[in-house]
Order: structure tokens, then sequence, then C-alpha cells
């Protein structure tokens, strides 16, 4: 796709990060770490990632603004101290692959006012502007109608695959994008020499940072330090250890569902992403990508786990929220320690808006990226088999 109306994009790093340091007015990125996956990044955009004309600009742009948003963070940090010295005590992480249900989870925990948690503007752009002022509108949610209404008309297909809006209650995705780190690139990328980078990779660092915008985002909503965070993101099952190292205290809700589904929505979600920006997207090439993925995925959890105490984990399986999702939610808050006679009116109030928010069913097959249920099974059966994950009605096609 060529549209004449904007110069050509580069990926050259330090281009890149010269521009940002001139728009931030500002030359101090925090943690250099993260010049190494941006580095590989780069790289793999310009010789793998295939992108057309519009699409490169668009990636450029991207990295552009991740980088401002690093130079502001800094900025933050140094007029207000206190930021860095917020504890973040006990904080639940709902881990699973992606299409897992964590969605779902999330968002019902994330009505309980005991929780805290991001909103989707606040993934979208997880820095404040420079003027932010609490209690004042913050110029970010309308940047995300924006990209939502962006994205929608990119391909509807996206939305309807992942339902949001700018308040609505969000994955910490953006958190990691800052240190141009993990699997929201690969989602969005034809960019398998990153991802492989990235899987050998200690995430510690990436994690950390996350820490530190995290606190910076509870210092923005003016929420209480006292509340423990409900996060989750498919990439939290590459990377348990490192996890372990930045958040020790962590619980986890980790979600199980049949990998014939599994792997066909995230071969789905990818396609549907990948398509906007290449017109050389693949779809056999991205159900072999995330085929390979999603075990990758299950391997990394079942080693992590190991270092994580029984008594700190729950397994929820996706076809009991599906039967009865009051039963699963007793279970959860059991395991936390906490009543839940009151959060059912806003868990109920939550359940009544999801309707609203739906658009078309989201269907997918296998068979449209290439693969086979035998396929799948031969590497994936294990784990139903380990987690006791049931066989789910066979896959729709569109």
């Amino acid at each position: 796709m060529k549209t004449g109306l904007m110069q050509p994009a580069t990926f050259d790093k330090q281009t890149i990060m010269d521009r940002a340091v001139e728009a931030a007015g500002s030359d101090d990125f925090g943690d250099p770490w993260f010049e190494k996956p941006l580095s590989v990044l780069l790289t793999a955009l310009e010789e793998e990632a295939r992108l057309h004309e519009s699409g490169a600009w668009v990636a450029m742009k991207q990295c552009e603004k991740v980088l401002v948003d690093r130079l502001r963070a800094q900025r933050w940090f140094a007029r207000h101290p206190e930021i860095l010295a917020r504890p973040l005590r006990n904080p639940v992480f709902i881990v699973g692959p992606m299409r897992s249900g964590t969605t779902r989870l999330h968002r019902l925990l994330s009505a309980d006012r005991r929780f805290d948690h991001m909103r989707s503007f606040e993934t979208i752009t997880p820095v404040p502007y420079p003027g932010f002022t609490h209690g004042e509108y913050d110029r970010r949610i309308t940047l995300a109608k924006r990209a939502r209404k962006v994205a929608d008309l990119a391909n509807p297909h996206t939305l309807a695959i992942h339902p949001t809006g700018p308040m609505q209650p969000e994955e910490e995705l953006g958190l990691f994008v800052n240190s141009f780190w993990g699997m929201k690139h690969e989602a969005q990328w034809h960019v398998p020499a990153y991802g492989r980078w990235c899987e050998a990779q200690d995430a510690t660092p990436a994690y950390e940072q996350m820490a530190r915008l995290l606190r910076l985002i509870g210092w923005s909503q003016q929420a209480s330090s006292l509340k423990p965070w409900v996060l989750k993101t498919p990439q939290h099952m590459l990377d348990l250890d490192a996890l372990l190292n930045v958040f020790p205290d962590a619980r986890f809700i980790f979600t199980h569902r049949d990998p014939l589904r599994v792997v066909a929505s995230s071969a789905s979600l990818a396609w549907n992403q990948t398509c906007i920006y290449s017109d050389h997207a693949d779809p056999h090439e991205v159900g072999r990508e995330w085929l390979r993925k999603t075990r990758l995925q299950v391997e990394r959890m079942q080693e992590g786990r190991k270092g994580i105490a029984p008594d700190r984990m729950i397994d929820v399986h996706y076809e009991s929220v599906d039967a009865d999702w009051r039963a699963a939610m007793k279970r959860i808050y059991a395991f936390l320690g906490l009543d839940i006679e009151r959060a059912w009116p806003a868990m109920e109030a939550y359940r009544d808006s999801v309707d609203a928010m739906k658009r078309q069913p989201h269907r997918y097959s296998l068979a449209e990226f290439g693969l086979s249920e035998g396929q799948v099974m031969e590497q994936l059966g294990g784990y139903m088999r380990a987690f006791g994950v049931t066989r789910e009605p066979r896959v729709a096609s569109r």
C-alpha cells in the first residue's frame, strides 16, 4: 500500500531516539537496557516484517512515541520522587495463554473496588502528558478514543475479537511496550527473529520498568497504595521467573482452555492485526508461529510454576467460568481470602455491560491458518492431560 502522503520511514535507532529527545526536550531515557530489544525490533521491522509504506511509517511513529513516553516518565520520577516509593503489595496476576479467558476474569475482579486496575487509555499511553494535574481531564483519554476509531476503521474484526473502550479495565501490555519488550510486537508485526531473541533473554529489566510505570499510574490515579493491583497479560506465561524477581509476594490465577481454541483464536487475533500493516501477511505462517508460541508459553508456565508456593496459586478452567461464572468467582475469592458478597453488585453490573460491548461474534478455524487438530494435539495434548483441560465443541469457520 503506497500513499505518497508521507516521508519514507526510517528504522535507524539513533535517528528515532534523536527525534524523541527533540520532541520531549529531555535526553534521560532511564535504564538503557531497553536499547537492546529496540535494536533487535528495528532490525526485524526493516528486514522481516514486509511492511507497506504506511505500515512502516506507523511502526516508526509508534517507536518514537514509546521513546517520548520514557523521557516523560523519567521527568515525572525526578519531579515527584514519592512516585517510586509507592508500595506494590500482594498483586494478583491472571496468567494464561492468549484467548483463554483472562480478560473476563480480569474485568470481573477489576469491578471490585478493593483492587486497583489499569484502564485502556493508560496502557495506550502509560505516562501522563506534561502539565497533567490530578482531578482534571486527562488528555490521554482523547488519544485513546481516537486510537479506537482508527483501529475500527483499519480492521473492525480487531475490536470484535477484543472489545474495549478508553475507560475499560485493560492489561498492562503498554508497560512492556515501554521497554520494547514482548509478544505485543509479535502479534502486530511479522518479526520472528525479534520474538526468538526475546525468548532467550532475562526479562527482569522489563518487569522493573513495568513496576515503575505501575507506580506512576497509581500516583496519577490517586489510588490507595494499600490496595493490590489485579493484572494480566499473556506475556507472563513466558516470564514467570522475572515476574517473581520483581513481585515476590504475587498471587496467581492460572487460566486454562482447550488449545484447539487457544491456537486458532490467537492466530486470528495476530492475523487481523498483521494484515493491517503488511500486504504480504501469510495466514499459514501466522498459524505456525502461534502454535509454536502457544507451546512455548505452556512449557515456560509449567516450569515457572515450580517456583510458586501452592497456596499462592489457583487454576481456573475456561469452561467452568462459562458454565457458572459465579461459582468460579467464589473459588477465586476464597483463594484470595476475600468476602465476595460485597463484590456481587459490581460484578453483576459488569456482566450486564458485556452485551452492550459485544459486536459480531469472533469466528475462526484452525484450517484457515493451515493447521489441523492433529498438529495442535501432538504439541499440546500433554498440557491438556496435565491440567485436566477438556475439548470444546468444534471451532466454527468464518
